[in-house]
């Protein structure tokens, strides 16, 4: 059985640990209600947006160009969305895996290179022969996260955009967590570009367009793109928040769990040393007696 002290030290550090959590689950809480609400405004947003971008492009003849081009796919990027701090569970190991599963299961002949929005991403790839450098833009796509803004992120989607009108990559796909709930998220592996063509709309209305169609499609195509990756930024701050959240309040609960054990431990050990003593006690009085 351990001793008094041992039993006492692990006490006082299980107990500074549970205050630690606890707190950590609190400003995660905290957190987490600003991020979902932003999430939840910006989603009827950014679906409309695609809605209407489904709408007027049809058959997407007016929006062949530079990012509808469909190429022969050699190179792609990869863009990870994980977290700059730990301590939330699964939360970027989920991301992790589901990039490496993409690469290990894909044509070999296919390139691969992750551009990471996050440290924890970027911290593994670059160890790794994939990690890319997309015009310099490494270190700002990861203090995205400290100021979260549609502005900052803009400009970062723009740099990556740019790649695959200048033909860097045949294709970008955005991997990230997407917020369902505090306890729960879905890793999400979509397409950025080239842009997915939308079913056929049958609709006989006819729109009268001003200006011309093209032109909308021009300013809107753009604007869509970088909704997209900013709505990504967001899911994967507010997934970030919840699975934080839930991690703190398990690893709290575990520690109060483990309390309990240990001061069960600390009794049966003092009262094993009260016997001790006692009956050394009364072993001396008997053999002075004796």
């Amino acid at each position: 059985m351990p001793s008094l002290k041992e039993v006492r030290n692990r006490i006082t550090s299980v107990n500074s640990t549970r205050q630690i959590t606890s707190a950590m689950k609190m400003v995660s809480a905290a957190k987490l209600k600003k991020a979902q609400d932003t999430i939840t405004e910006l989603r009827p947003y950014a679906e409309k947006l695609t809605e209407i971008l489904g709408n007027l492009s049809g058959n997407m003849e007016a929006a062949e160009g530079n990012y509808a081009e469909e190429r022969e796919v050699k190179k792609v990027l990869i863009v990870a969305y994980t977290s700059n701090r730990g301590l939330c569970g699964a939360f970027n190991s989920q991301i992790i895996k589901r990039v490496r599963k993409e690469i290990d299961e894909s044509d070999a002949n296919i390139d691969f290179e992750v551009f990471s929005v996050g440290k924890k991403a970027h911290d593994f790839f670059a160890k790794t022969p994939y990690v890319a450098n997309v015009n310099g833009t490494g270190e700002e796509a990861n203090r995205l996260y400290d100021n979260i803004s549609f502005d900052q992120t803009a400009e970062v989607a723009e740099a990556v955009m740019q790649t695959f009108v200048e033909g860097t990559y045949d294709r970008i796909v955005l991997v990230y967590n997407k917020f369902k709930n505090a306890a729960s998220q879905e890793t999400m592996f979509e397409q950025l570009l080239p842009i997915v063509p939308p079913a056929k709309v049958t609709n006989d209305t006819e729109y009268i367009f001003e200006p011309s169609k093209g032109e909308i499609l021009d300013e809107l195509i753009p604007k869509a793109l970088k909704t997209q990756f900013h709505k990504a930024l967001l899911d994967s701050n507010a997934s970030e928040h919840g699975a934080r959240m839930t991690a703190m309040h398990k690893a709290t609960d575990n520690a109060s769990e483990l309390l309990k054990e240990l001061k069960l431990t600390y009794n049966k050990a003092r009262q094993a040393a009260i016997t001790t003593e006692i009956l050394e006690i009364t072993s001396g009085a008997e053999a002075l007696n004796g």
